[in-house]
């Protein structure tokens, strides 16, 4: 059997930010490796630099120095064009405000990144369907996220991030809105979505205990760097 390339590949990336006298070094001199299908999670205190390095590896964000290579493409290369491209059909994003429009209903919301990317109208509705169907919220395709609790709300956004099927799903304290039960129920079925094969999940969050029992590795960050970076036992 082949092994697999790594989905993701960080080479002495740094993103520094300059205040007025001062350099921030937000991310600096990282290196890392994440291979295909692995579920990482990136662990660190508040202003260590794990949403920046996400922001990164999700062609958000330009790093100083270093390169950012995503499925065999060199996001620091990238026109600003060719970045949009990658994060509309490479790349899912989840947040932890859940950034749902109000106005919409599920489906609506579901379907937007698909409108986005200009997927065939034909095409759309069963795609939405497939995407609810995986997190379990089918029968609520016609409600708006007023009507949803929090933990219902943050399956559609995943929903939302899967509908375009992407290879890296990246997901940005995907718990911190939520209780302990429901933020428990968000990582079992991001383990299931793993599962989808080629699916790589990197999830920043600052809940070690829901890290070591659900992700595959645990990378911790502080002070823009990489502390520590192995397996969850």
């Amino acid at each position: 059997m082949t092994e697999l390339s790594p989905a993701i590949r960080l080479r002495s990336v740094s993103r520094h930010y300059v205040m007025g006298e001062s350099v921030i070094r937000a991310v600096n001199e990282v290196s890392l490796m994440v291979p295909t299908g692995e579920f990482l999670a990136l662990l660190g205190s508040s202003g260590s630099g794990k949403s920046t390095l996400l922001n990164l590896i999700a062609g958000l964000d330009r790093p100083s120095s270093g390169s950012v290579i995503a499925e065999g493409q060199d996001l620091s290369r990238m026109s600003s064009l060719d970045l949009a491209r990658y994060r509309r059909q490479t790349v899912g994003m989840v947040f932890q405000s859940f950034n749902l429009l109000p106005r919409m209903t599920l489906e609506e919301n579901v379907e937007l990144p698909l409108r986005l990317a200009e997927v065939d109208r034909s095409e759309r509705a069963a795609r939405v369907r497939e995407a609810l169907e995986r997190v379990g919220l089918e029968r609520r395709i016609g409600h708006r996220p007023s009507e949803l609790s929090g933990g219902e709300q943050q399956r559609t956004a995943i929903a939302r991030a899967l509908v375009n099927r992407p290879k890296i799903l990246l997901a940005d304290e995907p718990t911190g809105n939520l209780d302990s039960a429901t933020g428990e129920s968000i990582l079992a079925l991001l383990r299931e979505v793993q599962k989808n094969p080629g699916m790589t999940i990197i999830m920043v969050t600052h809940e070690r205990t829901l890290a070591e029992r659900f992700a595959d590795r645990l990378a911790v960050m502080g002070d823009g760097k990489l502390l520590s970076n192995g397996a969850p036992r």
